[in-house]
């Protein structure tokens, strides 16, 4: 929002919300009845179809900057996005739907809009004659109008509240600016319209143009090869860069041109580090992280809850949507790229303190993990990825979900065959434990253990017993179990009611209906990855072991998952403050650290723990 937001700021359908495109239904409904049963007419019914070329031309570019800028490789600016950003930058799609309501209305009132030609050539020449000569000169100086005081504060101050840019930054505007900025864009359409010379090529030709070069210069990573301005020196005049443009976002009173900053050049509002930015941005190597975390994806649309894929869904705790089974091509897309990338990917960058963290992507689904004949395979994607993180500099990586489960059964194995590896491997599980004990309310004489007896709740019993805190299950077998692994028993481990406890341990492959015979306002704390699919209106439940970032974490602008804002997992967490720590130890496997003291050093580092001791919203994997 603008510091003092003037008229006509708001778009007028932002009461419809998600509903906003219901406004074209009249002209979709008609352009289809009328392309069956008439004949078609390119210029009316492609503005539908074209409305989804255009988000998936924008999407590209999303992803792409997105993904550029997390490997840092020819990044532009270092200060990352937040949340707020994001959230300030999700109805990029109003000018799409702008563009098509003024298509839409034109064809009604203007008769030559009506049967025009494929193609042109005259046409498509003046149309760009009238970009670069009319459009550009009149941008520049209604740019330079819109960072006056009253028009800054009013309109424009809004854009400018990202400094650090991408691709869909460019068309975040109030609705008065951006209409005044159609209608410039307007004049190459229009003209060659009423002089009838337009095209279908000249109209949908320049929208996808200005589409292009709006993406490229707000992507925030420098492409443009430097041999191409040493063969065409003029090129430097006719196309800005994303260098360019960034100057524009960091200096304000420089570098006001749209597309062409040959204004600029003329009128001397070029910044004087133009040239220079341009070459340091274009010599920055890839970043080398000290940390990595190995993630994977879950469900099959978790791809779109990825910090690469749909911003709004990145940026709030996933939710399986319904509208996402519409998009299954898309989808299965996803699912086939998964057997054809044979490495990890780079997600996302952060930085805490002096430490640079990235979180690569494993890209299998969780259904891969389960799967016996992909077992050979996934070692192998997990080894290369530890490995390529040491030739990258990193001195910890931490597994996350389904890797460490993966990775932990041949641990032992894997340190014995590379004892040359200097990186350390954290799979979490003592923060883990040590979350959910500090999550266990004082006072607390008992508690029921439930699910599968790994190591975390090992070490869970071990520690509650110490304290003489009966832990109690449910079934003789797994008593007997329990007696045998839990070395700090001291008489504390017990059968219990299933209406007794009313604090209740839980992981993974326990039977959640048994929630239904707990006393009403018992408190679930879970140490499993996953969250309950289901949960009862008069209980409590904690989130999945997580802890609330300091404020000193930059680039937050993703959801982990289920997770809230802010807020990371404890086996994330882990290999930071492994290496904030220098610990020279691996925890996999059966190893498993001191959890006073990875608790005390976690806390130490400013991570929160969650106080969350009420119901929260269920997550259905």
């Amino acid at each position: 929002m603008a510091s003092k937001p003037g008229i006509l700021t708001d778009w007028p359908w932002k009461p419809l919300g998600d509903f906003k495109f219901v406004i074209l239904t009249p002209w979709i409904a008609h352009s289809t009845y009328s392309f069956i049963w008439t004949q078609p007419d390119p210029v009316y019914h492609l503005v539908f179809p074209y409305i989804f070329i255009r988000m998936l031309h924008n999407q590209i570019w999303i992803s792409i900057s997105r993904y550029q800028t997390s490997k840092g490789k020819c990044k532009i600016i270092d200060k990352g996005i937040e949340f707020e950003q994001v959230d300030r930058e999700t109805n990029w799609d109003d000018q799409i739907l702008l563009t098509a309501l003024m298509i839409y209305i034109g064809y009604m009132i203007f008769p030559m809009a009506a049967g025009l030609p494929w193609w042109r050539t005259d046409g498509v020449i003046l149309t760009a004659i009238l970009h670069a000569g009319p459009v550009e000169f009149l941008y520049y100086w209604l740019h330079r109008a819109l960072h006056h005081h009253y028009l800054y504060s009013r309109y424009h101050s809004h854009h400018h509240s990202s400094i650090v840019t991408e691709p869909i930054t460019s068309v975040t505007h109030p609705f008065a600016e951006m209409f005044a900025y159609f209608t410039l864009f307007a004049i190459p359409m229009l003209t060659p319209l009423f002089f009838y010379k337009s095209s279908v090529a000249a109209i949908y030709g320049y929208i996808f143009y200005i589409d292009f070069m709006n993406n490229m210069g707000h992507c925030n990573f420098e492409f443009f090869p430097k041999k191409l301005l040493s063969f065409f020196p003029l090129f430097k005049y006719l196309s800005y860069t994303p260098s360019f443009h960034s100057l524009h976002h960091t200096k304000f009173r420089a570098n006001y041109s749209l597309f062409m900053p040959i204004y600029d050049y003329i009128y001397g509002t070029v910044d004087k580090t133009t040239d220079a930015t341009y070459e340091s941005c274009l010599k920055r190597p890839k970043d080398s992280p000290d940390v990595v975390h190995l993630t994977h994806l879950t469900s099959f649309d978790s791809v779109y809850q990825l910090r690469l894929g749909f911003s709004s869904f990145a940026s709030n705790p996933h939710k399986s949507k319904w509208y996402l089974h519409l998009m299954w091509p898309f989808t299965m897309l996803s699912m086939i790229m998964t057997w054809i990338f044979g490495r990890a990917i780079v997600l996302e960058s952060n930085t805490f303190n002096d430490l640079k963290l990235q979180c690569w992507l494993i890209p299998r689904f969780r259904t891969q993990y389960f799967s016996q004949k992909h077992n050979k395979t996934l070692n192998k994607l997990i080894e290369n990825s530890i490995m390529e993180a040491e030739l990258n500099g990193a001195k910890v990586v931490s597994l996350g979900l389904f890797n460490q489960k993966q990775f932990n059964t041949h641990c032992g194995l894997y340190i014995r065959r590379f004892p040359e590896l200097k990186i350390k491997v954290v799979d979490g599980s003592s923060l883990v434990a040590a979350i959910v004990l500090n999550n266990i309310p004082k006072g607390t004489h008992q508690v029921v253990l439930r699910g599968k007896f790994d190591k975390v709740a090992i070490t869970i019993a071990n520690a509650l017993c110490t304290k003489n805190i009966q832990v109690g299950v449910l079934y003789k077998d797994e008593l007997e179990e329990l007696q045998q692994t839990v070395t700090m028993s001291k008489g504390n481990l017990a059968l219990s009611p299933i209406n007794t406890s009313k604090i209740w341990l839980v992981g993974d492959e326990w039977d959640e209906n048994e929630q239904m015979e707990a006393p009403e306002g018992s408190l679930f704390i879970p140490f499993s990855h996953f969250p309950l699919n289901n949960m009862r209106e008069s209980c409590f439940y904690h989130y999945t072991p997580s802890m609330i970032t300091p404020n000193t974490f930059t680039n937050s602008h993703s959801c982990e998952n289920w997770l809230p804002r802010r807020v990371m997992s404890a086996w994330r967490i882990a290999g930071i403050i492994h290496a904030l720590e220098g610990w020279n130890v691996d925890e996999c496997g059966d190893i498993i650290l001191d959890t006073n003291k990875v608790w005390e050093a976690t806390i130490r580092h400013g991570f929160q723990p969650l106080k969350i001791y009420a119901q929260i919203p269920c997550v259905t994997n």
